[in-house]
C-alpha cells in the first residue's frame, strides 16, 4: 500500500452532492460564528496546563460548553476522574444510525505546557461537535465528544479503551496540530519503563567497601542499553532520564531510579526490544550486587489508520484550501494512545500544520496559545465536523469505513491463528 489514498470508489449523486454543499457550508459558517469562544477556551486551557489525570478545570472548560448546547454529559468514565462523554442524537432514525465520536485530548507536559498542543485538540472536538448539532440538527445517528485524559503519560484512552466505552462506536476522529498537514501519518507502538535500583547506603570516604552503589548498577545499565542500540532494528527508539541519582557525593547512593521509553514499529517488535532491554538492566545491576525493580507502564500499540476515512478528511481539508502533505516514508514519529482504540474501531489522527516549530518544544507551546494556534482550531474543528457529517449523511462512504475496518481486523484475526 502506498501513503497516499486512492480515488473513491462511489460516486456521488449531483442532487445529494448539492444538498451536501449547503449542508457543509452552515457547518463551516457555525464555526467560525463560535471562533471567539472556541479561542476563549483553548487560550484558557493554554494558559492553565494540568498533567495527567489532573486535567480537571480543563475537563470543566470543555464541558460547559456542550451542557449549554444540549448534550448529555457523564464524567468519571472508566474510573478516570477526568474523563467526561457528551452525547447528542439527532434526528428520527438516530438509534438506528451510525455513532461517532469526536476525541479530546487536554493534558500538558511538564515544565513546557501545552508544547503538544492538547488545548487546541479538546477545544476543537468539542467546536466541531457543537457546529454540527447546530448547523444540521437533524442527522440520523449519535455524535459524542469523548474527553480521554492522559494521552502524554499514562494511556487514558487504553484504560478507557478495555473498559469498553469504544464499544458501539462506529469510527473515531481528532486533529493534532504539527509542522505539516498530513493525513495518514503513522506512530509507534511504545511503552516507559521505570528501573528502580537498590544497593546499599555507607560512608563513601571511610567505608566504602560496606556499600553497594545504586548509582552505579544505574550507570552501567545506562551503557549496557547503549551497547545493544546497533542491535535493534532501525524503526527501534529507546530514551531514557535519571530521576533519581542519589542525596549526597560522600553518600554511597542505595537508591537511584531512572524512566525509559521504548519504541517499535508494532507490538510485536516492541516485545523483542523490552527483553533485550530488560536483559541488560538487570545483568548491569546484578554486575555491583544491585537490585532492580521494573515497573512498566501500559503498552501503547501502533496506530491502524483508517484510509477510507483519511480519504475523506483529506477532501474536507483541500475543499478548505489545505495543502495535504504526504508522512514521513521513515521516522518523524512519536506514539499515541489512539493506536490501541485504531485496533478497536474505524480511527484515524490527523495533522494540521501550526507552524514551523517541533512539538514538545517552548515554541511549540507558544504557537499553541498564540494567533496560530487559533487558526489550527478553526481549521481543525471544520475539517472534524465535516467529516463527520460526511458518514452520517453518506451511507456508502460509512460503509467503506467500516468495511475497510472489519476486513483489516479479520487479517488480524487470520495472522493470529496462523
Amino acid at each position: 500500500m502506498t501513503d497516499t489514498p486512492e480515488p473513491s470508489q462511489h460516486e456521488p449523486n449531483p442532487q445529494a452532492s448539492l444538498h451536501a454543499d449547503a449542508a457543509k457550508r452552515r457547518i463551516e459558517q457555525a464555526v467560525h460564528d463560535n471562533d471567539a469562544n472556541l479561542r476563549a477556551v483553548a487560550r484558557e486551557i493554554h494558559a492553565d496546563p494540568e498533567l495527567s489525570f489532573r486535567e480537571h478545570r480543563a475537563q470543566r472548560r470543555l464541558i460547559a460548553p456542550l451542557e449549554a448546547a444540549g448534550f448529555a454529559v457523564e464524567t468519571g468514565l472508566a474510573g478516570l476522574e477526568t474523563s467526561f462523554r457528551a452525547v447528542w442524537s439527532g434526528g428520527a432514525g438516530a438509534a438506528d444510525g451510525p455513532t461517532v465520536a469526536l476525541l479530546a485530548e487536554y493534558d500538558a507536559l511538564p515544565g513546557v505546557g501545552h508544547a503538544c498542543g492538547h488545548n487546541l485538540i479538546g477545544t476543537s472536538a468539542v467546536g466541531a461537535a457543537l457546529a454540527l448539532k447546530e448547523a444540521c440538527p437533524d442527522l440520523p445517528g449519535r455524535l459524542i465528544v469523548l474527553g480521554t485524559p492522559a494521552e502524554e503519560e499514562g494511556g487514558g484512552k487504553i484504560i478507557m479503551s478495555e473498559a469498553g466505552i469504544f464499544d458501539g462506536v462506529d469510527a473515531v476522529m481528532m486533529c493534532h496540530p504539527q509542522e505539516k498537514t498530513m493525513v495518514l501519518r503513522g506512530a509507534l507502538a511504545c511503552v516507559d519503563a521505570t528501573f528502580t535500583f537498590r544497593g546499599r547506603q555507607a560512608h563513601a570516604s571511610s567505608s566504602p567497601e560496606r556499600g553497594i552503589s545504586a548509582l552505579d548498577a544505574m550507570i552501567n545499565a545506562f551503557v549496557a542499553i547503549n551497547s545493544i542500540r546497533q542491535f535493534v532494528k532501525d524503526d527501534v527508539r529507546i530514551h531514557g532520564i535519571i530521576t533519581k541519582g542519589g542525596d549526597a557525593p560522600n553518600v554511597v547512593p542505595e537508591l537511584c531510579e531512572a524512566v525509559f521509553i521504548l519504541r517499535a514499529a508494532d507490538v510485536d517488535g516492541l516485545h523483542t526490544v523490552r527483553e533485550k532491554v530488560y536483559r541488560a538492566v538487570r545483568a548491569a545491576a546484578e554486575g555491583v550486587g544491585a537490585e532492580v525493580g521494573i515497573a512498566e507502564g501500559l503498552i501503547y500499540a501502533e496506530r491502524n489508520n483508517n484510509r477510507e476515512l483519511a480519504r475523506l478528511f483529506r477532501a474536507n481539508l483541500e475543499n478548505m484550501g489545505l495543502e495535504v502533505s504526504d508522512p514521513p516514508k521513515s521516522g518523524g514519529v512519536g506514539s499515541s494512545d489512539i493506536g490501541n482504540v485504531s485496533r478497536l474501531t474505524a480511527a484515524i489522527h490527523p495533522y494540521i500544520r501550526l507552524g514551523d516549530a517541533g512539538t514538545h518544544t517552548p515554541a511549540f507551546a507558544e504557537l499553541a496559545g498564540g494567533e496560530a494556534g487559533m487558526v489550527y482550531l478553526n481549521r481543525a474543528a471544520r475539517a472534524l465536523a465535516l467529516t463527520a457529517y460526511d458518514l452520517f449523511a453518506d451511507s456508502s462512504a460509512l460503509a467503506a469505513v467500516r468495511g475497510e475496518f472489519e476486513a483489516w481486523k479479520q487479517s488480524e484475526q487470520e495472522k493470529e491463528n496462523a
